[in-house]
């Protein structure tokens, strides 16, 4: 639900609105790439078509692996959304400068990627 406390204007609460929907939309999205690295069942949208729709929805084998070893099948930790997000967070660039000439130029450098990050990268095509 969204609710926007702090806005009066009907311009702020519509922006507010649109804001909100939108980070829904990119969410939504990123879970679907990155679902082989997430507890959730990547086949839900291939069973739907085949499964009951007014019986309560089961795991697919896949995920209940997934679940009980908590690794994927390439070997990674499976994740929470949260702490996937938490793990790609510590990806940065650090402005950086020679030690024996602090007046010299900067440069920046970025940190090395995770085989974790390395592969939540290549499921969202970046």
């Amino acid at each position: 639900m969204v609710l926007p406390i702090s806005h009066r204007t009907e311009e702020h609460v519509r922006a507010h609105i649109f804001l909100c929907m939108l980070a829904y939309y990119v969410e939504w999205h990123m879970r679907k790439a990155l679902a082989p690295l997430l507890f959730g069942d990547e086949e839900l949208d291939g069973n739907r078509k085949k499964r009951d729709p007014a019986k309560p929805a089961r795991s697919s084998e896949s995920a209940k692996k997934k679940k009980s070893l908590r690794f994927t099948s390439k070997g990674l930790v499976v994740q929470s959304f949260d702490t996937l997000l938490m793990e790609l967070a510590t990806r940065c660039q650090n402005r950086c400068r020679i030690k024996s000439d602090p007046k010299g130029p900067q440069f920046y450098q970025l940190t090395e990627k995770s085989p974790l990050q390395e592969r939540a990268f290549q499921l969202l095509g970046l």
